[in-house]
């Protein structure tokens, strides 16, 4: 399967126009601030781009960041900006033909963005432990559109993990479904390249974080994909495909649910990117200068990260009220895109 996927985005596809479906494209919004970063990456690397969602969360300078998958570069190029002079990007793909565009274009970028921080490496995202890369050495690690691609994606989640820092954090996009896709649907070559076949049970997905060390993944945004592709479509039957990002952090002390504990935070509006609205996830929309009641969890992701400064930190964990009220373990994604994040409870 790994040499399939390798020939479908190394030889079959040229550029974005030869995807049959959405699952492999970017449809979110642009925000306004990232929009001038990507104004700066060539153009070649960026037809070559086949991500499902934006993988740049806030507060990146002096990071040091892997992208899982990265084929062209697109998404290297563009944190490289954000993490500045300061920071680091290493990229790792397995397709030479992607990593031959990426590298094609270091001195260009570097003289665009008037340094150079940018790696790229040949691997498999499945067996980051052959590549020269040091346990607890990385603040953030990003992937867009891959991991439904990995056969092994317990290898994945648990690298990741060995990778990050304490407090580091996985920002990725991927593809999901809302029940385990039969074994002769996955294997169709053009239904696995277009990013539908490995997919994972949105559940399966859920309890493999966990057993890989993130305790609580939070889901920051989600849409429906469409297959307007008929012999496609055929294959998916009535299987129903999303497009999601999750963050995990790689924190101690998280629990399986959303504990009470009386806690709030309020949020300075200190980060460049959301000075009004900090997001943390899907639920947890901050507004600047408003306590938000917050869950066990939620303090901990925001006071033992790169978040800390940039929020006040009201409680601690003397006094348990129980469990956050609406917590529950229905299918987290919406059939509409309209979303709602402002309400202070926890879920």
């Amino acid at each position: 399967m790994l040499d399939s996927v390798k020939d479908y985005y190394g030889r079959q596809l040229q550029s974005s126009d030869d995807l049959k479906t959405t699952a492999c494209c970017d449809i979110s919004q642009v925000p306004n601030w990232l929009k001038p970063l990507l104004a700066r990456i060539h153009p070649e690397v960026t037809s070559r781009y086949y991500g499902c969602g934006l993988v740049c969360p806030p507060l990146l300078e002096g990071c040091r960041v892997l992208d899982l998958g990265s084929g062209s570069g697109r998404d290297v190029y563009a944190l490289a900006q954000l993490v500045g002079v300061t920071g680091e990007v290493i990229g790792v793909d397995m397709t030479d033909e992607q990593l031959d565009v990426a590298n094609k274009y270091l001195d260009y970028h570097a003289e665009a963005f008037g340094f150079s921080n940018v790696t790229f490496k040949k691997g498999y995202i499945e067996h980051l432990d052959e590549l020269d890369l040091e346990s607890n050495s990385f603040d953030v690690i990003v992937s867009n559109c891959v991991i439904n691609l990995s056969p092994d994606k317990d290898a994945v989640l648990r690298e990741v993990h060995r990778l990050l820092k304490p407090g580091g954090e996985f920002y990725f996009s991927d593809v999901y479904v809302n029940a385990r896709v039969p074994g002769a649907v996955s294997h169709d070559p053009v239904f696995y390249g277009e990013c539908l076949g490995g997919a994972l049970y949105w559940n399966d997905f859920l309890n493999l974080a966990k057993h890989s060390g993130f305790a609580d993944p939070r889901l920051v945004e989600d849409r429906p994909l469409e297959i307007t592709d008929p012999e496609i479509a055929a294959h998916a039957g009535n299987l129903r495909f999303y497009s999601a990002t999750y963050r995990l952090f790689k924190v101690d002390g998280l629990e399986p649910a959303c504990e009470d504990y009386g806690q709030a935070v309020v949020y300075r509006g200190t980060a460049p990117e959301q000075p009004h609205l900090f997001v943390l996830d899907k639920h947890h929309h901050i507004e600047k200068g408003r306590v938000f009641p917050v869950c066990g969890n939620t303090w901990k992701m925001l006071h033992e990260t790169r978040f800390k400064n940039h929020f006040d930190f009201i409680g601690d964990f003397s006094q348990h009220f129980g469990i956050f009220e609406g917590c529950g373990t229905a299918i987290p994604f919406d059939s509409s895109t309209t979303v709602d994040g402002s309400k202070g409870s926890c879920c």
